[in-house]
């Protein structure tokens, strides 16, 4: 295996290992990165000689920071020129087809979501039938400040969380620790981050079988006995927010929630940094989350896919997106030039273009 690859692929046993390989981009997926890891795992699915698949990414920095925004905005801009609806289509295609699989895949698949795990990192991460987040998890879905959408089965996700903790995180992309992950349903372990070795060690060693559900439980079993202990644990930060974290979304309509918010005026950090960051982000995004998470708590997950499929083409091609890239990434600014400008300007009929799917049949049409 080259070791210049953005994903390598390994095997310990009957335990095969897939690593994010781009660390100085906070292993930030690129479409190669996902078509690389899905075929891997189509190869994996079909070989019987691998019981269990271990996902993780290279650096100390994280798991996964996202997708590549940078290049899907180059690529899909023409730099410029009119946006480019066959690369962002083929891009997120592909994403969600990864995420899904992983859904759906019938052997164990571990995932160490450690330091940075942010939007397509959840993605990969939400997926696995066995989530490690570490003592240095930090995971948000901060896609109001790029005019995009809290994707990669965000609507799935969020809209399952308790209360109303989905539309909060997904409204103001504020970070959550693995405590967080394990509160929300993002988790299901909370390992010491020093502990990677010593995991892929002892699931090395397990006695698999031919039977899928039987290493499910070996996998279950072994990964409970390595958990912190709770006192050991970092505080979960949305666990002792959650009362306000309801008062301040307990409201019938999107600008009452998001005035509530961006409003709140108080001591705490993390909810002056979540009132920031909304007052800040696209105004459209809140408008979409809103109806994303309306519609998501009533599909299946692959009807989630292809609704997220036309919404992230669709706000690709939005001026939001372009313009949020451009002061956040490109040019730094941080001061980004919405046009529509603020929440109350946003008109249903443009909300409603977002879910309308520009093509005849979905690409998606067959998960």
């Amino acid at each position: 295996m080259d070791q210049n690859s953005p994903v390598l692929f390994s095997r310990r046993g009957a335990l095969a290992v897939a690593t994010l390989n781009l660390p100085k981009a906070l292993n930030a997926l690129n479409l190669d990165m996902i078509r690389l890891l899905s075929r891997q795992l189509d190869d994996w699915a079909a070989d019987d000689s691998v019981a269990c698949v271990w996902i993780d990414g290279s650096g100390d920095r994280g798991f996964c920071a996202g997708g590549d925004v940078v290049s899907l905005y180059r690529e899909s801009s023409g730099y410029g020129e009119a946006p480019r609806y066959d690369y962002t289509t083929e891009f997120f295609s592909c994403e969600y087809r990864l995420d899904h699989k992983i859904h759906t895949y019938t052997k164990p698949v571990v995932v160490w979501g450690s330091g940075i795990v942010m939007g397509g990192g959840i993605g990969i991460m939400a997926g696995a039938s066995h989530r490690i987040a570490t003592d240095t998890t930090r995971m948000a879905m901060p896609e109001v400040t790029i005019g995009l959408l809290p994707d990669v089965g965000g609507s799935w996700f969020l809209s399952r969380m308790p209360g109303r903790l989905g539309l909060f995180l997904g409204l103001s992309g504020v970070q959550f620790n693995g405590a967080d992950a394990l509160f929300a349903g993002l988790a299901d372990r909370l390992l010491p981050s020093g502990d990677r070795m010593a995991t892929l060690e002892r699931l090395e060693a397990l006695p698999f079988t031919a039977s899928a559900e039987s290493d499910h439980r070996l996998v279950s079993d072994c990964l409970k006995e390595l958990e912190l202990p709770r006192e050991e644990r970092p505080k979960s930060v949305l666990w002792e927010h959650y009362d306000q974290i309801q008062a301040l979304t307990d409201y019938a309509s999107l600008p009452e929630v998001c005035r509530a918010i961006a409003g709140y005026k108080g001591e705490d950090p993390w909810l002056q940094k979540a009132a920031a960051t909304l007052w800040a982000g696209s105004p459209l995004t809140p408008w979409v989350v809103w109806e994303q998470l309306r519609r998501g708590r009533h599909l299946s997950l692959a009807e989630v896919f292809r609704m997220e499929l036309v919404l992230a083409v669709n706000l690709c091609a939005s001026g939001h997106f372009r313009e949020g890239v451009r002061a956040l990434l490109i040019d730094k600014d941080r001061e980004p030039r919405w046009q529509p400008a603020s929440l109350e300007e946003i008109t249903s009929g443009e909300v409603e273009k977002c879910f309308v799917p520009p093509w005849a049949q979905s690409p998606l049409h067959d998960l």
